[in-house]
Protein backbone atom coordinates (compact mmCIF):
# COMPACT_ATOMS: atom_id res chain seq x y z
CA UNK A 1 0.00 0.00 0.00
CA UNK A 2 1.40 3.66 -0.69
CA UNK A 3 0.83 5.89 1.75
CA UNK A 4 -0.24 9.34 0.46
CA UNK A 5 -0.34 12.69 2.34
CA UNK A 6 -2.07 15.91 2.00
CA UNK A 7 -0.74 18.57 0.03
CA UNK A 8 2.19 20.17 3.16
CA UNK A 9 2.39 17.39 5.22
CA UNK A 10 4.75 14.42 5.74
CA UNK A 11 3.67 10.53 5.75
CA UNK A 12 5.96 9.98 8.29
CA UNK A 13 6.32 11.40 11.70
CA UNK A 14 8.11 10.21 15.02
CA UNK A 15 6.32 10.28 18.36
CA UNK A 16 6.98 8.60 21.24
CA UNK A 17 9.92 6.99 20.44
CA UNK A 18 8.89 5.47 17.50
CA UNK A 19 7.82 5.84 13.81
CA UNK A 20 4.10 6.12 11.82
CA UNK A 21 3.25 6.19 9.00
CA UNK A 22 -0.34 8.62 7.98
CA UNK A 23 -2.12 7.64 4.99
CA UNK A 24 -5.15 10.56 4.01
CA UNK A 25 -8.15 8.94 2.91
CA UNK A 26 -10.27 10.70 0.53
CA UNK A 27 -14.12 10.77 0.63
CA UNK A 28 -16.96 11.60 -1.09
CA UNK A 29 -18.90 15.11 1.19
CA UNK A 30 -20.69 13.48 4.18
CA UNK A 31 -24.09 14.39 5.10
CA UNK A 32 -27.09 13.26 8.19
CA UNK A 33 -28.02 10.88 6.11
CA UNK A 34 -24.86 8.53 6.21
CA UNK A 35 -23.77 6.42 8.51
CA UNK A 36 -20.38 6.79 10.01
CA UNK A 37 -20.05 2.92 10.04
CA UNK A 38 -20.77 2.07 6.79
CA UNK A 39 -18.30 5.09 5.89
CA UNK A 40 -15.55 3.39 7.27
CA UNK A 41 -16.77 0.40 5.68
CA UNK A 42 -16.71 1.43 2.13
CA UNK A 43 -13.32 3.82 2.84
CA UNK A 44 -11.26 1.93 5.07
CA UNK A 45 -12.14 -1.87 5.57
CA UNK A 46 -10.08 -2.48 2.20
CA UNK A 47 -6.98 -1.09 3.70
CA UNK A 48 -7.24 -1.54 7.45
CA UNK A 49 -4.43 -3.94 8.83
CA UNK A 50 -4.77 -5.20 12.36
CA UNK A 51 -2.60 -2.76 14.73
CA UNK A 52 -3.50 0.30 12.38
CA UNK A 53 -5.46 3.08 14.50
CA UNK A 54 -7.96 5.36 12.54
CA UNK A 55 -7.79 8.98 13.22
CA UNK A 56 -11.29 10.40 12.00
CA UNK A 57 -12.69 13.92 12.40
CA UNK A 58 -15.05 14.52 14.72
CA UNK A 59 -16.99 16.50 11.92
CA UNK A 60 -17.78 12.78 10.21
CA UNK A 61 -19.19 11.36 13.10
CA UNK A 62 -20.94 14.78 14.81
CA UNK A 63 -22.79 15.24 11.10
CA UNK A 64 -23.69 11.64 11.14
CA UNK A 65 -25.28 11.87 14.57
CA UNK A 66 -27.02 14.88 13.09
CA UNK A 67 -25.38 17.25 15.96
CA UNK A 68 -25.65 20.31 13.56
CA UNK A 69 -27.82 23.38 14.00
CA UNK A 70 -28.95 25.49 11.52
CA UNK A 71 -28.43 29.28 11.11
CA UNK A 72 -32.34 29.53 10.96
CA UNK A 73 -32.87 28.47 14.23
CA UNK A 74 -30.34 30.63 16.00
CA UNK A 75 -31.85 34.50 17.31
CA UNK A 76 -29.07 36.70 17.94
CA UNK A 77 -29.76 38.98 20.54
CA UNK A 78 -28.29 42.14 21.44
CA UNK A 79 -25.90 40.61 24.21
CA UNK A 80 -24.44 38.94 21.67
CA UNK A 81 -24.13 41.83 19.29
CA UNK A 82 -22.59 43.18 22.07
CA UNK A 83 -19.86 41.04 23.58
CA UNK A 84 -18.61 40.15 20.42
CA UNK A 85 -17.71 43.18 19.66
CA UNK A 86 -14.93 42.37 21.80
CA UNK A 87 -13.85 38.78 21.56
CA UNK A 88 -11.09 37.47 19.56
CA UNK A 89 -12.18 36.19 16.00
CA UNK A 90 -10.22 32.96 16.64
CA UNK A 91 -9.94 29.91 18.88
CA UNK A 92 -8.21 26.73 18.71
CA UNK A 93 -11.22 25.66 15.92
CA UNK A 94 -10.60 28.78 14.02
CA UNK A 95 -13.89 30.90 14.18
CA UNK A 96 -14.81 32.12 17.32
CA UNK A 97 -17.35 33.67 19.39
CA UNK A 98 -15.90 37.29 17.78
CA UNK A 99 -19.02 35.97 15.33
CA UNK A 100 -22.17 36.97 16.45
CA UNK A 101 -23.64 33.41 15.66
CA UNK A 102 -21.08 32.21 17.89
CA UNK A 103 -21.67 34.18 20.37
CA UNK A 104 -25.19 33.62 20.42
CA UNK A 105 -24.86 29.68 20.53
CA UNK A 106 -22.76 30.38 23.61
CA UNK A 107 -25.07 31.97 25.52
CA UNK A 108 -27.81 29.67 24.90
CA UNK A 109 -25.71 26.51 25.18
CA UNK A 110 -24.40 27.81 28.97
CA UNK A 111 -26.04 30.78 29.78
CA UNK A 112 -25.51 34.51 30.02
CA UNK A 113 -24.41 34.73 33.68
CA UNK A 114 -21.47 32.09 32.73
CA UNK A 115 -20.51 34.27 29.28
CA UNK A 116 -20.12 37.13 30.96
CA UNK A 117 -18.18 35.69 33.24
CA UNK A 118 -15.93 34.26 30.99
CA UNK A 119 -16.18 37.89 28.50
CA UNK A 120 -15.04 39.45 31.72
CA UNK A 121 -12.39 37.18 33.11
CA UNK A 122 -11.27 36.53 29.57
CA UNK A 123 -10.37 39.94 28.63
CA UNK A 124 -8.52 40.50 32.16
CA UNK A 125 -6.76 37.47 31.42
CA UNK A 126 -5.70 38.15 28.08
CA UNK A 127 -4.20 41.74 29.30
CA UNK A 128 -1.47 39.80 31.20
CA UNK A 129 -0.80 37.32 28.32
CA UNK A 130 -2.76 34.70 29.15
CA UNK A 131 -5.37 33.45 26.76
CA UNK A 132 -8.02 30.90 26.17
CA UNK A 133 -9.68 31.59 29.59
CA UNK A 134 -13.12 32.69 28.27
CA UNK A 135 -13.10 28.97 26.45
CA UNK A 136 -12.13 27.23 29.60
CA UNK A 137 -14.90 28.66 31.50
CA UNK A 138 -18.00 28.04 29.18
CA UNK A 139 -16.64 24.81 28.09
CA UNK A 140 -15.70 22.47 25.23
CA UNK A 141 -19.37 22.63 23.55
CA UNK A 142 -18.76 25.57 22.62
CA UNK A 143 -15.28 25.73 22.03
CA UNK A 144 -15.25 22.61 20.17
CA UNK A 145 -18.87 24.23 17.65
CA UNK A 146 -17.16 24.34 13.58
CA UNK A 147 -19.34 25.55 10.93
CA UNK A 148 -21.29 28.98 10.07
CA UNK A 149 -18.35 29.51 7.14
CA UNK A 150 -18.02 28.67 3.61
CA UNK A 151 -14.50 29.04 3.13
CA UNK A 152 -14.59 25.17 1.77
CA UNK A 153 -18.03 24.04 1.39
CA UNK A 154 -20.98 26.26 0.71
CA UNK A 155 -23.38 23.89 2.72
CA UNK A 156 -21.60 25.07 6.08
CA UNK A 157 -22.55 28.68 5.40
CA UNK A 158 -26.16 27.89 7.35
CA UNK A 159 -25.09 24.88 9.78
CA UNK A 160 -22.77 24.60 12.52
CA UNK A 161 -21.79 21.58 13.77
CA UNK A 162 -21.12 20.37 17.54
CA UNK A 163 -19.05 18.18 19.28
CA UNK A 164 -19.95 14.56 18.61
CA UNK A 165 -22.12 12.59 21.84
CA UNK A 166 -19.98 9.70 23.57
CA UNK A 167 -17.20 9.73 21.61
CA UNK A 168 -15.77 6.82 23.38
CA UNK A 169 -18.72 4.61 22.74
CA UNK A 170 -18.44 5.67 19.28
CA UNK A 171 -15.39 4.16 18.67
CA UNK A 172 -15.64 0.95 21.03
CA UNK A 173 -18.80 0.70 18.65
CA UNK A 174 -16.70 1.06 14.96
CA UNK A 175 -14.24 -1.66 16.91
CA UNK A 176 -17.02 -4.24 18.03
CA UNK A 177 -18.38 -3.60 14.47
CA UNK A 178 -15.43 -3.30 12.40
CA UNK A 179 -12.45 -4.56 13.83
CA UNK A 180 -10.84 -1.07 13.57
CA UNK A 181 -8.96 0.72 16.38
CA UNK A 182 -10.30 4.22 16.31
CA UNK A 183 -9.82 7.48 18.14
CA UNK A 184 -11.96 10.90 17.72
CA UNK A 185 -9.76 14.02 17.08
CA UNK A 186 -10.40 17.82 17.05
CA UNK A 187 -7.42 18.49 15.35
CA UNK A 188 -6.54 21.70 13.58
CA UNK A 189 -3.24 23.96 13.26
CA UNK A 190 -4.11 25.52 16.45
CA UNK A 191 -4.24 22.64 18.56
CA UNK A 192 -5.06 18.69 19.39
CA UNK A 193 -8.14 16.96 21.14
CA UNK A 194 -8.92 12.84 21.36
CA UNK A 195 -12.15 13.66 22.04
CA UNK A 196 -12.36 9.17 22.64
CA UNK A 197 -10.63 6.57 21.73
CA UNK A 198 -11.22 3.09 21.72
CA UNK A 199 -10.63 0.80 24.76
CA UNK A 200 -8.03 -1.66 23.04
CA UNK A 201 -5.53 1.64 21.77
CA UNK A 202 -2.84 1.48 24.58
CA UNK A 203 -0.67 4.55 23.34
CA UNK A 204 -1.32 7.95 25.45
CA UNK A 205 -3.26 10.27 24.46
CA UNK A 206 -0.17 12.51 24.67
CA UNK A 207 1.32 10.13 22.08
CA UNK A 208 -2.05 9.93 20.18
CA UNK A 209 -1.65 13.94 19.97
CA UNK A 210 2.10 13.69 18.73
CA UNK A 211 1.44 11.45 15.98
CA UNK A 212 -0.76 14.09 14.66
CA UNK A 213 0.49 16.82 15.91
CA UNK A 214 0.46 18.80 12.10
CA UNK A 215 -2.54 18.12 11.47
CA UNK A 216 -2.48 15.43 8.78
CA UNK A 217 -5.73 15.34 7.69
CA UNK A 218 -7.77 17.98 5.40
CA UNK A 219 -11.54 18.88 5.90
CA UNK A 220 -11.40 21.58 3.35
CA UNK A 221 -11.54 20.50 -0.31
CA UNK A 222 -9.06 17.87 0.40
CA UNK A 223 -12.11 15.62 1.72
CA UNK A 224 -9.39 13.71 3.71
CA UNK A 225 -10.98 13.62 7.12
CA UNK A 226 -9.94 10.08 8.04
CA UNK A 227 -6.23 9.21 8.51
CA UNK A 228 -4.86 5.84 8.70
CA UNK A 229 -1.73 5.80 10.80
CA UNK A 230 0.80 2.72 11.20
CA UNK A 231 3.37 1.91 13.05
CA UNK A 232 6.65 1.67 10.50
CA UNK A 233 8.25 -1.68 10.70
CA UNK A 234 12.14 -1.32 10.68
Amino acid sequence: MEFIANEGKEVEIEAGGEAYLRHAIKIRFITTKDNYIDVLKEYVSGIYEEGDIISISEKIISICQNKVIQRKDIKIGWWAKFLSKFACHKNRGGYGVGMTINMQYAIDKVGLPRVLLASILGGITKLIGIKGVFYKIVGQDVSGLDGFYDGAWQEYRDMGIEIPENSNLVCNEIKNKLGMSTMIVDSNDFGQVILGKSKDIELSDKVLREIIRDNPAGQGQQKTPIILIRKKQL
